[in-house]
């Protein structure tokens, strides 16, 4: 008989207190473990040395912003391979080209709707 799989671990980098709280909650509810980053150096800290399954980035966040915090990792042999979601109130087709370019796996404008959140996540980790 096969232990049950842990659950996944993801990063959830947000400055903002609330939107933190709200995306936590909801990636908690569908049985995830969240850890968290207020700025982009952190961010990139906690990365490099927890390794989670997957990063939800915002992009405007102090320090470093979303963008550059994006191409430190996929620059980085050990996380380069890690999936990052874009969570951004940047909802053009400018910023998505953007996040794209810095490497992130996929682009959600907020508000993101929790459902397609956690749908993106799930992709992300089952690809």
């Amino acid at each position: 008989m096969s232990s049950p799989k842990p659950p996944a671990t993801l990063l959830l980098v947000e400055d903002n207190r609330d939107n933190r709280t709200i995306y936590r909650t909801i990636l908690e509810f569908f049985g995830f473990r969240v850890l968290e980053a207020t700025d982009g150096e952190q961010a990139v800290r906690l990365t490099r040395d927890l390794h989670p399954d997957l990063v939800v980035m915002d992009i405007s966040i102090p320090l470093i912003d979303g963008y550059e915090a994006t191409r430190i990792l996929k620059a980085d042999p050990a996380t380069a391979s890690i999936p990052i979601i874009a969570l951004t109130a940047h909802a053009g087709e400018e910023d998505r080209a953007l996040a794209a370019a810095a490497g992130c796996d996929a682009y959600i404008a907020k508000p993101g709707d929790p459902n397609h959140v956690v749908a993106e996540v799930t992709r992300l980790l089952e690809a």
